[in-house]
Parts: C-alpha cells; sequence; structure tokens
C-alpha cells in the first residue's frame, strides 16, 4: 500500500480518534489517507492550538494526542505546545511534513533541520527515511509518549516517503506492566509512617493519573492521614474532604505552609519537579539564595513516592523511595498501614480552620470591577462537581489553585509547568471533545486569550458548547503583580483591547459583557444552560492582589 496509508493505519491500530492542525502541501498524501479513514481532522487556525489540543487530550485520557503541520513554520509554531505536553507530561504524537529527501529540486526554501530542533523538547523524534520503517517509527513513538514520565514525541514524514509504495504491516500495540515497588521500599515506609507523630500527605503533579486517582481517595479514608496538593495534583482527593488542608498556590507563607512546618514527615505521591517546590527540605541557613520565602519541612522526613527515583539537589532529596507504579504503591501502603493512637494532627487542623475561613473572605464581594475571589467562588458555584474549568495563565490561575475546590481529578485545568499563556481556550475545546456532556468554563485573561483568540471560530465550526469567560484588566496583570512586589515603577505592560462583544459576535460566537458584580453568576448560569460558543467580557479588578496575596497572608499565617 501507499505509505501514508500504512501511516494512518498505524495510527488507528493506536486508537487515535482526532488529528489536530494545518496541513500543507508536503502533507496532501497523507491528508488523503486521513481523509479514507476513521480519524477526524480537526483543522485549526493555528499549529499552536493544535498542540494545545492535542496535549490536553492526551493529558484527559492518558492516551497520545495527536497533531500535524507542514514544515518550516508550521513546524516551528508546535515547539511552545512542544514544551507545554513534554514539561506537563502530557502524551502528544506531532508529525511534520518536509520536502523529498531523494531528490528535492527546491534548494533550502523553508527547510530546517526539524528533527534536531525537537531534540531538547521531546522524548523521541525522528524523520522516516522509509515506508518500511512507519510500523516500528509510530509503535515506539507512542510507546514513548505514554511511557511514565508522558510526554511530547515527533515524527517527520517528509512527501516522497509519503507515497512510497511499501509490503510492511502495522505492529500493534503491546502490553505491559509499570514494574512494582519493592516489598522492602514497602515495609521502611509503613514503619516511617506508623512511628510519626505528625505525617503529611503530599498529592503532586504524577499523582494525577486515573489509576493513581482511584488509589489515593481510599489511603486517605483508612488512614486519616490529612493532605495538601501542587496546583498539579488538584482534585485527585475531592478538596471538600474534611483533611484537605489547601493547594500550594504560592510559593510560601500561606496559611497551609504553617502546616507544612509542623510536619514530621512528608508522604510525597507524584512529586515532579517541573512543579515549583510545595515545600524547601533542609534547615533555612542550607537552602539556595532563589528559595529564601519557600515554605520549608524543616527536620521532616520526606518518602518519594513516584515511579521513578528522585533526582537531589539542595532543594529536594528524600529519605525513602518506594519506586514503581504509583497505583500499586499507594494500594499497598494503604493495606498495610495501621492507625496509631500517638498520631497528632492538632495543628494541622487549627491551620486548616485559618485557611478555610480566609477562602471565604470576599467571595461575595459586590465591588466592581470584579474581585478575583467573586469570581473564582461564582465559577465554582455554577458548575457541578464534574464540570470542568480551563486556565490560561496568568495571576488568576493562582487565585483559582487557592480557593477553587476541585472536586474531581482533572477538572480544574492548568498549567503549572511550562505555564504558557495562550493554552486557555484550545485546552477548553480538547476538554470539550473529550468529555462532551460536561460543561467547560475556560477562564483567560486578556493578554493570553489574544493570543490564541482565533480558535473561536474553530469552536464555532466544531458546534462546541462552550463558555468563555474573558478577563479584562488591559495589561499583562501577573507581572504587574510581580513588578509591584520587587518595589518598581508600574511600566510597560498596559495595552488596548478590541470589544469583545462584537468580537466574539464576527466568529458567530455569542458576546456578552458584565456590568456589576451580581451580574456575573446568572449570566454564567444562563450561558451554561444556552447552546454554542459564549464569550463573556468581565472587568477585573487586581489593585489588591500586591496586598493580599505578598502582606495580608503572610502577616496572618505567621500570626498562627
Amino acid at each position: 500500500m501507499k505509505a501514508s496509508d500504512l501511516f494512518v493505519k498505524a495510527l488507528e491500530s493506536e486508537g487515535v480518534e482526532y488529528v489536530f492542525g494545518i496541513p500543507g502541501e508536503e502533507n496532501l498524501d497523507l491528508l488523503e489517507s486521513l481523509r479514507k479513514s476513521s480519524i477526524r481532522l480537526v483543522l485549526t487556525r493555528h499549529e499552536q492550538a493544535a498542540g494545545f489540543m492535542a496535549a490536553t487530550y492526551g493529558r484527559l485520557t492518558g492516551r497520545t494526542g495527536v497533531c500535524l503541520s507542514t514544515l518550516g513554520p508550521g513546524a516551528t509554531n508546535l515547539v511552545t505546545a512542544a514544551a507545554y505536553a513534554q514539561l506537563g507530561a502530557m502524551p502528544m504524537l506531532m508529525i511534520t511534513g518536509q520536502k523529498p529527501i531523494k531528490a528535492s529540486k527546491q534548494g533550502e526554501f523553508q527547510i530546517l533541520d526539524v528533527v534536531d530542533m525537537m531534540h531538547p523538547i521531546t522524548k523521541y523524534t525522528r524523520q522516516i527515511s522509509s515506508g518500511a520503517n512507519i510500523p516500528a517509527r509510530v509503535r515506539e513513538a507512542f510507546r514513548r509518549a505514554e511511557d511514565e514520565r508522558p510526554g511530547a514525541v515527533h515524527l517527520e514524514l517528509p512527501e516522497d516517503i509519503a507515497r512510497e509504495e511499501t509490503d510492511a504491516r502495522v505492529i500493534p500495540r503491546s502490553r505491559f506492566e509499570t514494574p512494582r515497588a519493592s516489598d522492602g521500599s514497602i515495609r521502611a515506609a509503613v514503619e516511617m509512617i506508623e512511628t510519626a507523630r505528625h505525617p503529611l500527605l503530599l498529592i503532586g503533579a504524577g499523582a494525577n493519573r486515573r489509576q493513581t486517582c482511584r488509589a489515593l481517595p481510599a489511603f486517605v479514608e483508612s488512614t486519616g492521614i490529612p493532605f495538601f496538593s501542587t496546583q498539579m495534583g488538584k482534585g485527585v482527593v475531592d478538596e471538600r474532604h474534611p483533611l484537605f488542608l489547601g493547594n500550594a498556590a504560592l510559593s510560601g507563607d500561606d496559611f497551609l505552609h504553617r502546616a507544612v512546618e509542623s510536619a514530621d514527615l512528608i508522604i510525597n505521591v507524584g512529586h515532579d519537579v517541573v512543579e515549583k517546590p510545595p515545600f524547601i527540605m533542609g534547615q533555612p541557613e542550607n537552602a539556595p539564595p532563589h528559595v529564601e520565602e519557600a515554605a520549608r519541612a524543616g527536620e521532616a522526613r520526606v518518602i518519594h513516592v513516584n515511579y521513578v527515583t528522585a533526582s537531589v539537589d539542595a532543594v529536594y532529596h528524600p529519605h525513602q523511595g518506594v519506586i514503581g507504579d504509583i497505583a500499586d504503591s499507594v494500594e499497598r501502603l494503604t493495606a498495610a498501614i495501621r492507625p496509631q493512637p500517638h498520631w497528632d494532627f492538632g495543628r494541622f487542623m487549627e491551620v486548616k480552620g485559618h485557611l478555610d475561613a480566609h477562602l471565604l473572605e470576599g467571595a461575595d464581594d459586590a465591588r466592581f470591577p470584579v474581585y478575583p475571589q467573586r469570581l473564582v467562588a461564582d465559577i465554582r458555584a455554577v458548575l457541578p462537581d464534574d464540570g470542568t474549568v480551563t486556565l490560561d495563565n496568568g495571576i488568576y490561575k493562582l487565585w483559582f489553585a487557592r480557593n477553587c475546590r476541585a472536586r474531581q481529578p482533572n477538572t480544574v485545568l492548568l498549567d503549572n509547568a511550562l505555564a504558557s499563556m495562550g493554552a486557555g481556550l484550545p485546552s477548553a475545546m480538547a476538554a470539550k471533545m473529550v468529555r462532551p456532556d460536561r460543561p467547560v468554563i475556560a477562564v483567560c485573561g486578556d493578554g493570553g486569550f489574544m493570543m490564541n483568540s482565533q480558535e473561536l471560530e474553530t469552536a464555532v465550526r466544531l458546534g462546541l458548547d462552550l463558555v468563555v469567560v474573558l478577563l479584562r484588566d488591559d495589561a499583562y496583570g501577573m507581572i504587574r503583580w510581580k513588578q509591584s512586589a520587587m518595589g518598581f515603577d508600574d511600566y510597560g505592560l498596559d495595552y488596548g483591547n478590541p470589544d469583545f462583544v462584537r468580537y466574539a459576535e464576527a466568529y458567530g460566537a455569542r458576546g456578552h459583557r458584565v456590568a456589576s458584580a451580581e451580574d456575573l453568576r446568572p449570566l454564567l448560569e444562563s450561558c451554561l444552560a444556552t447552546p454554542g460558543v459564549h464569550l463573556i467580557d468581565v472587568p477585573v479588578d487586581y489593585s489588591e492582589n500586591d496586598h493580599i496575596l505578598n502582606e495580608d497572608i503572610k502577616a496572618r499565617s505567621r500570626a498562627i
């Protein structure tokens, strides 16, 4: 058969449902093969958005999301999405085209060494130089993408190779199981936990996989050990649970960090160094200068429960590793641990009381423009337990991480790895395609939204039911917060915006504008109940960010 047909059959064998992207002339044979297949091509308006959608598909399903571009500028537009998937541990395959490699007559026009370009930001990158290589290359790409730790992979398919004839056959998916942790490491961890006086559980990004999400709630119920999470560990255990202490949204000096400092043992499940450290090991005098304000674990011992061993540095050097399939390790720990009468969680619960009270402040603030606390409270109130909110990158991400209680895994989708702007809308679109029966709200700052706002047309064309909450402060608010915290003058961060209501309507979406804080919740409810793509222009007031996040929380948490 033609090599491009074989390539698509290999994708079908891997269970691929969608290919997101923008074809070019170098992809036309592959495009024709896709037309005749069971795979749906989702045409986007920018390759970066296609990559964000593919990565989010991978994040939500555990299966590799696939995106497509042509050579040259099409391929370079995928670089940010590749880094997004690689740092965020999202399985994604990028397919890029290339000029003929055997008899090219076009010199160097649009030709870059894309394989070499992708090497630092992927787990695997190869050019396919023969139709006979396609089955092995595709199978290996999917294996690498989905193997722990998941990430981005890349295959380049030149146009002359795509039209070759080949007798090769698809290599079927292989079955495998992640190795189990040793019995000795389980016994050592159980002894450390049972002899500790103030054990504390941390849920990290690596625990936010489907199997582990089933195991950790049972661990919490069985042991009664309080827990907290990193930003990308949100929702693994329902955050309404009475033992949930909070989210490590801030680097240090939040109420939560008083509990961390009181722990004598931290059970760190799914630690991923791409996230800002939720705590710093060792004494303050031994910590690197750049982590002076981070939360400290003091003399607490640390158990590292993960698929791989921990890289040791001055910030993180655990005392005991439990290395193997995380879900299996958690299940075995749950079965072995016996709650101890000497465990004392009083300090943790005291801290929780202060934090819970603080999170209620501002939830019904009537001032306008809307304050972040009111925004988060209203969005949480209108979404059911399984509703999804996807966040672009901005200062509001900290408010959602800290204030929005996730009730199920991967229902508060944020990026605390690459932390790229522009991903909020494409991620919401992918979430709606994966979970068509669940309501989805994208929360975007005006800066990040405009980086991929053209995908409104894609969402409308796909017939998605989607609500986009556009937070308008006419500036890069996150950087302004940092600028203020460093004592610099306000400079270089203001810009103009279009009329977002008319902008949305120009794409065929429905545009709305909030005129008061009281308008927001009923408007959200109305948009969620009405089919189609809705954009809500919400003026937001970030004027108290510096005071609350940098001064008030720090002072009040240090006082308890």
